[in-house]
């Protein structure tokens, strides 16, 4: 679980309904179902007007990323690829084919067939990088999702908010309801703001921020996997690969890694 996603949700929306009941005001107040209809369902409406599907169930399949640590651990990577050279090195790198079925990522697995079946080195850095490639299209089309809705869910509050306006001044004749029909209609104004800044903004940041960091362990991959390819020693591997992680989370060396230094 992701707590900095988990508390930050939970925070900004806590914070605005203990500040409407410190005012004096009633939270439930701010539950309309008309302005949530418009609101929502508008917002809803123009997003899937603007991106194709395939787009869509990525920007839903993001949320998951979001909420929970997917991020292949750098520590674990560096001794999963290690362990890897060092196979390499005692039976050649046709027995990493065996190797390729148990791996971690999909993208190891397409580096490690493609060295035990003798690929060229650019052709090897080639297929890892096309689909790297194509990780990171998907990755910016479910960011730009959800900041697309975060630039659309205010205007279309104002819409509610002024087609409640449009319902008051139809209502001019009873007085005793002017007040509650200028309230419901600037509820759509904050369900608007509300779900651009609280919830959709954020969450194609978080998306972004996440997606970085899982792209630096692709690139260790495709560096760990050419690397094994060249015949590059398992400590070597390791202290090149250490170089993709802050100072911090770097690993203890391997006993591969103590004896080169010995």
């Amino acid at each position: 679980m992701d707590l900095t996603s988990i508390i930050g949700t939970i925070l900004g929306i806590a914070a605005i309904l203990l500040g409407q009941i410190l005012e004096g005001g009633n939270p439930m107040a701010l539950l309309q179902i008309t302005a949530a209809l418009i609101v929502f369902g508008g917002t809803a409406g123009a997003v899937i007007l603007s991106f194709p599907q395939h787009q869509l169930l990525d920007s839903v399949t993001a949320l998951k990323r979001v909420y929970f640590n997917e991020t292949a651990d750098p520590k674990e990577l560096i001794t999963e690829l290690v362990k890897y050279a060092t196979k390499a090195r005692k039976e050649g790198v046709i027995a990493l084919e065996k190797e390729a079925k148990n791996a971690s990522d999909p993208l190891i697995t397409l580096g490690l067939e493609a060295v035990s079946d003798g690929a060229d080195p650019k052709l090897v850095r080639d297929l890892m990088e096309t689909q790297i490639s194509q990780m990171e299209e998907a990755s910016k089309g479910a960011a730009k999702v959800w900041e697309s809705a975060g630039g659309l869910a205010p205007t279309i509050g104002i819409i509610g908010a002024v087609l409640g306006l449009i319902h008051v001044m139809e209502n001019l004749a009873d007085p005793s309801s002017l007040g509650a029909g200028i309230a419901v209609a600037f509820v759509a104004t904050v369900y608007g703001v509300g779900v651009a800044n609280l919830i959709c903004i954020p969450l194609g940041s978080k998306i972004k921020f996440k997606d970085q960091k899982a792209f630096v362990s692709k690139e260790m991959m495709v560096e760990g996997i050419l690397a094994i390819q060249a015949g590059e020693s398992p400590a070597l591997i390791e202290r090149k690969l250490q170089a993709f992680i802050l100072e911090k989370q770097k690993p203890e060396p391997t006993g591969a890694a103590k004896e080169a230094t010995a």
